[in-house]
């Protein structure tokens, strides 16, 4: 792989900063609180409220409890959008809130959001209203609130942003396949600044689906421990306000840190199932440290995928090993869905925005709920205890059904 030393070589109208962060998630809203929270290894996970689930035999979720659109609505009614619309703009208001005086043309502004769901409390309501033979009173809105592509499209509409706009359904990816997105967009010069991240509500289709599956935990999500049991369910939304370096040093922007590159793949293996020797997951993350210019020794720190399910982490332990090798077992590896629960299409986008908090402030955040190593997970896991070190490069992994495998890396800006 290229050499660290070619990293920051580049132009500055080629590299891609982060100015803002804006999070909405289930151990607090806003940047502050919940990055301090994650850090401090609080939980977010409780027993389900927003539905009745005394017919699973699982009941935790990474529920939003208490979330008040209202303040972050100044054009569009928040009734008139769904859930996860409703977080994504929040999430996009915060992260410009942080960002500053864009001093930007709205036509040189864009929007690209990543979802697993969409909007299907929608779904949910539309068979209610059928089931209860309602359906004359559901109204057109339906129509407006449930296609996926209504989030990016009700960030822009409500920001006035008028640059290019994308909604990429790439399941539990597509956090960080937004972020790609957004530096394409911005190294190809299409766009001047891109709010790129990834929102998905809680729904009973979704706790269903995976209820079904068997991939819930009964009492915790316990990530790369040898007797984690499963996955929790979570909501949440993420944006970060992406600029060339180049735009926000004329404007006296504060840098996060730097997108330096990304990797994308796919295992074309199983609807549901990884591949089994983390082929794909592994073509990712080495394709993103050579679209970075770096290799597997710079990295400092790594945001695993790590659901909490006896394959993922068995399969991401075994990818990582692919990659870095010898140094596997001493680069800080943390889950934050040990916290947050899985946010679908939210998690990469979150944990996107902690790799940049991490590279600004030399701090990351534990897996909660570690107590006993699995020989086939071995890796540091930061258990239960928040970590200072120093981070020059992090990286962030997600990986999705239909075998959609996403890596980014994150840099200080030199």
């Amino acid at each position: 792989m290229p050499s660290s030393a070619h990293s920051t070589s580049g132009s500055a109208s080629q590299r891609i900063g982060i100015t803002g962060i804006g999070l909405v998630t289930s151990v607090g809203t806003g940047r502050e609180i919940a990055w301090h929270r994650l850090l401090d290894g609080t939980s977010g996970i409780s027993p389900v409220r927003s539905f009745d689930t005394s017919a699973y035999s699982v009941n935790l979720g990474g529920e939003i409890h208490g979330f008040d659109p209202a303040p972050f609505f100044e054009h569009l009614e928040p009734a008139t959008v769904g859930r996860a619309s409703q977080m994504a703009v929040g999430a996009a208001r915060l992260a410009l809130r942080d960002a500053g005086d864009l001093q930007t043309a709205a036509e040189r502004c864009g929007v690209v959001m990543g979802t697993t769901s969409g909007e299907p409390r929608e779904v949910e309501l539309y068979n209610d209203e059928v089931m209860g033979g309602r359906l004359a009173q559901l109204g057109g809105g339906f129509m407006r609130r449930y296609p996926c592509h209504a989030i990016a499209g009700t960030v822009a509409a409500e920001l006035g942003l008028a640059g290019p706009n994308s909604m990429i359904p790439a399941a539990c990816a597509a956090g960080n396949y937004a972020i790609a997105h957004a530096v394409d967009q911005l190294r190809a010069g299409r766009a001047d600044i891109m709010l790129a991240g990834g929102a998905d509500a809680f729904s009973r289709i979704t706790y269903t689906g995976f209820a079904r599956l068997g991939a819930i935990a009964p009492e915790r999500c316990q990530p790369f421990d040898r007797g984690r049991k499963g996955m929790v369910p979570g909501e949440g939304a993420a944006v970060l306000v992406l600029e060339r370096l180049d735009h926000a040093q004329r404007r006296g922007a504060r840098v996060w840190a730097e997108v330096a590159g990304y990797g994308l793949s796919c295992d074309a293996h199983h609807m549901t199932a990884a591949h089994p020797e983390g082929d794909g997951a592994a073509r990712a993350m080495a394709d993103a440290l050579v679209d970075a210019g770096l290799s597997a020794d710079d990295v400092d720190y790594v945001s695993a995928h790590g659901t909490g399910t006896p394959t993922n982490d068995r399969l991401e332990s075994r990818a990582m090993a692919r990659v870095f090798g010898n140094r596997t077992c001493f680069v800080p590896t943390s889950s934050v869905k040990s916290m947050l629960g899985h946010t679908m299409g939210a998690a990469s986008a979150i944990e996107g925005a902690v790799c940049a908090l991490a590279v600004a402030e030399d701090r990351v955040p534990p897996t909660i709920h570690f107590e006993s190593a699995d020989p086939e997970c071995a890796l540091d896991c930061v258990p239960n205890v928040g970590r200072d070190m120093a981070v020059r490069v992090a990286m962030s992994n997600a990986y999705a059904f239909g075998g959609n495998n996403a890596s980014v890396i994150f840099r200080k800006v030199a």
